[in-house]
């Protein structure tokens, strides 16, 4: 179970991952259940995305919300 900084982590990554610090804990967690992914950009950074688990988390979520 994802911790409420871990989800609402996922939650950036979805929104605006360009926006994400990249040192934040809970990316670790995140990638370890691969729930992200990091995406290596043309300028030799990284960009955090949602894989398709992350996704299907942050739709069973949004399911139990309404």
């Amino acid at each position: 179970m994802l911790s409420p900084h871990e989800l609402a982590t996922l939650m950036l990554v979805k929104s605006c991952p360009d926006q994400i610090d990249l040192g934040r804990e809970e990316l670790s967690v995140l990638l370890e259940h691969r729930l992200i992914e990091l995406e290596r950009r043309l300028s030799g950074d990284f960009r955090p995305y949602l894989t398709r688990d992350g996704d299907s988390m942050l739709q069973s979520v949004e399911r139990i919300r309404c």
